[in-house]
């Protein structure tokens, strides 16, 4: 039997799956959509941000199609890599069977960082994290392992 191989399943999670888990999946679909399939969810779901729809439309990315969903609402899937974007979600993250990995790297989270302040100053807020969250993810390819299935 011949073997391909298939694409890492990889989750971005965060608390309320509104804005930095949403711009991570939105990078690694545009990025790395030959690597991987790529989900975001959270622990609660808070729907998604306007400001992080804003700056992702800013670099032509459209996140209006993915959806604010709890884990428990995600596709029974083997995950292959899952991502924690906020300390919070690392602490509350629930056991997860047959994830093969998990990273953590805690972005600032821009709405709480851009409270109070003008829409001028909070709009680079968000800009400043979109920008942080590409980075990480252009470099996650260094945690994916080759995956094959038989044909």
């Amino acid at each position: 039997m011949a073997s391909t191989p298939r694409k890492m399943n990889v989750l971005f999670l965060c608390t309320g799956n509104s804005c930095r888990s949403q711009m991570a999946e939105g990078w690694a679909k545009t990025l790395l959509s030959d690597k991987c399939v790529a989900y975001s969810a959270g622990i609660e779901a808070h729907g998604l941000n306007p400001m992080a729809v804003r700056v992702m439309a800013e670099v032509g990315i459209d996140i209006t199609t993915q959806l604010s969903q709890t884990i428990d609402e995600l596709p029974k899937i083997a995950w292959d890599l899952v991502v924690t974007v906020c300390d919070s979600a690392r602490e509350r993250c629930p056991y997860l069977p047959g994830v093969a990995v998990t990273i953590h790297h805690s972005f600032d989270d821009p709405p709480a960082q851009s409270n109070g302040l003008a829409e001028i100053d909070a709009i680079e807020v968000y800009r400043r994290v979109r920008d942080e969250i590409k980075s990480f993810v252009v470099a996650l390819p260094a945690y994916f392992t080759p995956i094959t299935e038989s044909v």
